[in-house]
């Protein structure tokens, strides 16, 4: 009986087996298809994920198309973004195209200008290099970036980031008083053993450069659409709660009025993303928090606005509208 294409795939890949060039190739010469693993998804673009440089090469040089896509991207692309500059040589190696545009007029070279190896491909002349809007994009994502360096776990917290106010001002507008202070302490020693009620009002807040952070360690009251509305008067809020289940979720509010929602910031650029947010998608890929800092212009110094502790701890008034858009 004759080998079916995708047979080498039976038992799967595990993360880590793709950085196993020999079983690879033993998979790919028993007859696992090139082109397409049980599931659907491209080989190429699952081992630049998760693979060595060698798998990549063995599978580069195995495809029809190496610049063929998935989910509207091409495996270079993915490199690029993923930051595996040795990936992106070896697919440029067996004939990927850095300059072809993949994702709203972007092309893996041009993306790659603003990121930490901007010298990865040569640039052809003519080719437009960044603009100056975007080149300072780009380091002032990296100065969020480093800034932030310190938060390593921040699951289950909810923040708002809002420019041109300060803390005081913050809460002002939420109508916000000091806390109980036996509720405020139970909280900060069993954050998950109060009532929900109660402790989805106690937020913290801190004035930082460029505006303020509202954060809650608990939970998302800071991304309430009641909470965004107040703080973002006349300015932007962009909130977030990192959902332990389902990841981060992100909303942007400006002047009062939600403009976005179930957005995912630290989610990198994909396909649907318009294009004047590529950018910034690439830029803050894997950093959150850093993100929305950047949709509100916010320059933090440091982690604490988002790890605590903060300037000021305060209860919000009881109100039935936090949660209407």
């Amino acid at each position: 009986m004759g080998t079916e294409p995708g047979d080498g795939w039976a038992g799967g890949v595990g993360w880590e087996g793709w950085r196993d060039h020999r079983d690879i190739r033993r998979r790919l010469e028993q007859g696992a298809d090139p082109e397409a693993l049980p599931g659907g998804d491209r080989p190429l673009h699952r081992a630049v994920a998760f693979g060595s440089p060698e798998v990549v090469a063995e599978l580069a040089g195995r495809v029809a198309d190496v610049d063929a896509l998935q989910d509207g991207t091409t495996a270079l692309w993915e490199a690029v973004v993923a930051h595996r500059p040795e990936i992106a040589r070896v697919l440029v190696d067996a004939g990927a195209d850095p300059w072809r545009p993949v994702l709203a007029g972007w092309s893996p070279g041009r993306l790659s200008l603003a990121g930490p190896t901007p010298d990865l491909f040569e640039l052809p002349e003519g080719e437009q290099e960044l603009f100056e809007t975007e080149s300072a994009a780009a380091r002032d994502g990296r100065r969020r970036i480093a800034a932030l360096a310190g938060i390593d776990y921040y699951d289950g917290t909810g923040l708002a980031c809002v420019g041109g106010i300060d803390a005081q001002e913050a809460v002002r507008r939420l109508g916000a008083v000091p806390p109980d202070a036996g509720l405020l302490a139970e909280l900060l020693d069993h954050p998950y053993g109060a009532d929900t009620d109660d402790s989805l009002r106690i937020v913290g807040v801190t004035t930082v450069p460029g505006g303020c952070v509202v954060t809650q360690p608990w939970g998302y009251g800071p991304q309430m659409p009641g909470v965004q509305a107040l703080l973002s008067v006349g300015t932007v809020c962009y909130g977030m709660y990192a959902n332990p289940k389902s990841g981060n979720q992100g909303s942007l509010v400006r002047n009062g009025v939600v403009e976005g929602w179930d957005l995912h910031p630290g989610g990198g650029p994909h396909t649907g993303t318009p294009p004047e947010e590529v950018l910034t998608a690439y830029i803050y890929a894997s950093h959150a928090i850093a993100e929305c800092c950047a949709h509100a212009g916010l320059f933090p110094a440091d982690p604490r606005p988002f790890t605590g502790p903060p300037d000021l701890w305060v209860e919000l008034p009881e109100r039935e509208d936090y949660w209407q858009h």
